[in-house]
């Protein structure tokens, strides 16, 4: 589908101003900064840390880009995911009159941000094989439709969604598509990152948290057209991701081959751990997952949650989730911490 991403963006973001820093304007390599009211000391902590660091982080994309195959230009930064999802609503839904789409059981931040914007939450949940009710979403909307939310594989279920639906979404759809894949280094499936040229609505989320092992460093990934990805910088804060985090960020970059090995392994782990669950007669449903997690439904939830708790192992409970009842979502871990909870559960009475 073609049609003006301006058409869809709130008024207010298309007539603003936004803030620009002197490090934003300058044009050139500088020796003196007298502009930005910095200690110009140093720091106790590191060398350049009395500075701010670069606005748009391209250093950090360059690398990025090089990995993805997507120019520099069309990567966002963001302070994780979720200031990814903040910012889509800011900019295309406009308080207390637009909607957004999302389908349940799915990543909570989706419907948090929109409560928090004040934008309206419709609900169309997964079908019973967890896969995207396409009829349902499309009759869900309406001429205030303006995001709709796919989470593939999907957290908490862990599956793939069919490639053909989203894709058909993206063609018929009248609003940006936002396509969360953090969890894809783990999956078969390939990235809609390749599809960017063919969808002017399709924004692709993706994360350096899961599979690069930097959840710490809250770095979330927003490809797009470089229309949308204007629009991102316009609203984003100044200095919205630290010097710090960009640092570390670029040096991991680097370390392809270890994240590739991890990658392997844990998948690897995941298959393993999925037969051993299935030994257990309080384990009623393993759910084939695409992900670093698999979603399993037992006897009572809460119950093993509980013993886990007194074992030092948290798990996450998915039981008050729409399709997930007494679902338990476990985390692959190192071989020896799959080892001990396989060892916990032999122990369990249910």
């Amino acid at each position: 589908m073609k049609f003006n991403v301006n058409d869809l963006v709130r008024k207010n973001i298309q007539s603003l101003k936004p803030y620009s820093s002197a490090r934003h304007e300058f044009e050139g390599e500088a020796s003196v900064f007298l502009d930005a009211n910095e200690n110009a000391f140093g720091s106790t902590l590191h060398e350049n840390f009395n500075r701010y660091p670069d606005p748009l982080q391209w250093q950090l994309k360059f690398q990025l880009a090089k990995i993805k195959g997507v120019p520099a230009e069309n990567i966002f930064i963001g302070n994780g995911s979720d200031e990814v999802i903040d910012l889509a609503y800011r900019i295309f839904c406009n308080p207390a009159k637009d909607n957004v789409i999302i389908c349940p059981p799915t990543y909570g931040m989706y419907e948090v941000s929109g409560n928090i914007n004040d934008v309206e939450i419709r609900k169309v949940n997964l079908t019973e094989n967890f896969q995207l009710n396409v009829e349902g979403i499309m009759q869900a909307c309406d001429a205030n439709t303006k995001l709709l939310f796919i989470c593939s594989p999907n957290n908490p279920t862990g599956n793939n969604l069919n490639r053909a639906d989203i894709e058909w979404l993206l063609n018929n759809f009248n609003g940006m598509v936002i396509i969360d894949e953090a969890y894809i280094n783990y999956s078969a499936q390939k990235s809609f990152i390749a599809e960017l040229t063919e969808y002017n609505n399709l924004i692709v989320m993706q994360t350096l948290s899961k599979a690069w092992g930097l959840a710490a460093l809250r770095l979330g990934l927003c490809f797009a057209s470089l229309d949308i990805i204007n629009l991102f910088n316009k609203v984003k804060p100044p200095y919205n991701i630290n010097q710090a985090s960009q640092q570390l960020g670029f040096e991991a970059l680097q370390q392809t081959l270890q994240v590739n090995e991890w990658i392997r392994v844990t998948v690897e782990e995941r298959e393993k751990l999925s037969e051993q669950l299935q030994g257990f007669l309080f384990v009623e449903k393993i759910y084939k997952s695409d992900s670093n997690f698999i979603l399993i439904k037992v006897k009572d939830a809460n119950k093993l949650y509980h013993y886990l708790c007194t074992q030092a192992v948290v798990v996450r409970k998915r039981n008050t989730e729409p399709l997930c009842e007494e679902c338990i979502r476990i985390t692959v871990g190192t071989p020896e911490e799959n080892s001990r909870l396989i060892e916990l559960l032999k122990k369990y009475k249910d």
